[in-house]
């Protein structure tokens, strides 16, 4: 990979090591917490709190990121998830809890949290040519989801240390937050090796304006479009998925991890599936025709009349699911002008954290009082209705290597 610079290199190692602890954390995250006493919906607040304060951490550290420095913005993302892990490794008190979350940085789902996918969605363009920023991309997002498979097995850590130290499953699971915070740290290290090339250039630097100029218009499309994608994802995010294997069919750590594991690689593979694909049949298309099918699937997850057939139809939906992913980054950052990437990423990425903030703690409450099932119907129901949109509204709109 020549065509990837040395900070390419240390962006994806940081995106491994944090992807590895969201990977475990989000499959064992509601188990802790209803393990410390906490209510379902509870457990939903404190998952839609560390959604929502990321989409405000996203949009303050994008406004400063080309003023102060998008190397300082990412360190300063990095200690902040190590205080949270720190504080939950230590307390189970409920409001202690839910300030931690605030910080925005909780691995509640096994992609990102907190302001580090805007940041590093403007520096990674910049660490490769433009023939290759798909690629890019697509490693980018599959370094991830092999992380986070590999962070998704290791879930089964606690119930290893209960056995081998006798210690008490609350305590095992209070160990994983310790580990939390270590990889973040480890992440800070990272973010400290890169060099200026990832900042925003001088002679743009020089014409900024803070906000959207010429692309408002198709920044502002794209940004309603992924807020209903990613409201219909709140439904569904990896915790509550399993959350409601725990609650469905008495699934505990043991055997979750493994079940994640085979998501992760499914993603992964589909990532680079993805980067081929869309060379082939173009962005957009790649995003809708790949996505539709998973929608149906994640319908039918709630209908599965067995365990192995729900772990069968969840891994046939992230086999396809996750395709838009690297895609979807890629043609956002080449439909806009390079000054206004950073205020592209922030619009699209705050929007997208901000409605799947909203719906964790209505799918708590719907598991809980309407039907265990409801949350996977709406989500699927829900991206349906964004794909369609998505494709009427841009099929026509190509980026500069799609024109001819």
């Amino acid at each position: 990979m020549a065509w990837l610079t040395a900070d390419g290199r240390f962006i994806l190692a940081a995106r491994a090591v944090r992807t590895f602890a969201y990977g475990y954390l989000s499959v064992l995250l509601g188990v802790y917490l209803e393990e410390v006493g906490l209510a379902p919906w509870q457990i939903g607040t404190v998952l839609t709190a560390t959604l929502a304060s990321s989409a405000g951490l996203t949009v303050v550290f994008s406004l400063l990121a080309d003023r102060y420095g998008r190397r300082r913005m990412l360190a300063l993302s990095a200690l902040l998830m190590a205080v949270a892990g720190a504080v939950f490794a230590v307390t189970s008190r409920y409001p202690v809890l839910l300030l931690a979350a605030l910080t925005g940085t909780v691995g509640a789902t096994s992609t990102e949290v907190g302001p580090f996918l805007s940041l590093e969605q403007v520096a990674l363009p910049q660490t490769s040519d433009p023939p290759h920023r798909t690629m890019v991309f697509s490693l980018y997002n599959t370094t991830a989801a092999v992380a986070g498979a590999i962070g998704a097995l290791f879930a089964a850590a606690p119930t290893v240390m209960e056995r081998w130290t006798g210690w008490a499953p609350i305590t095992a699971l209070r160990a994983m937050f310790g580990l939390y915070t270590a990889l973040a740290l480890g992440v800070l290290f990272l973010f400290t090796r890169l060099s200026s090339r990832v900042e925003l250039p001088a002679h743009d630097r020089a014409t900024r304006h803070p906000g959207l100029g010429a692309s408002r218009g198709i920044v502002v499309r794209l940004a309603a479009l992924f807020a209903l994608d990613s409201l219909a994802g709140g439904f569904v995010i990896q915790s509550m998925i399993a959350y409601w294997l725990h609650l469905r069919w008495g699934v505990g750590p043991g055997l979750l991890g493994p079940v994640f594991l085979g998501i992760g690689l499914m993603q992964a593979g589909s990532f680079l599936v993805a980067g081929k694909l869309a060379a082939r049949i173009g962005l957009i298309n790649t995003m809708v025709f790949t996505h539709l099918p998973s929608d149906v699937l994640l319908m039918l997850v709630p209908a599965a009349p067995s365990l192995p057939w729900a772990i069968v139809l969840l891994l046939a939906r992230h086999a396809l699911s996750q395709m838009d992913v690297p895609t979807r980054q890629s043609y956002t950052m080449a439909v806009v002008a390079p000054e206004e990437r950073t205020a592209t990423a922030a619009t699209t990425n705050v929007v997208r954290n901000v409605a799947q903030a909203i719906t964790p703690a209505l799918s708590g409450a719907a598991m809980q009082t309407i039907a265990l099932g409801l949350p996977f119907v709406l989500a699927g129901g829900l991206k349906i209705v964004y794909d369609l949109l998505l494709y009427v509204m841009f099929r026509r709109i190509h980026p500069p290597e799609e024109q001819t």
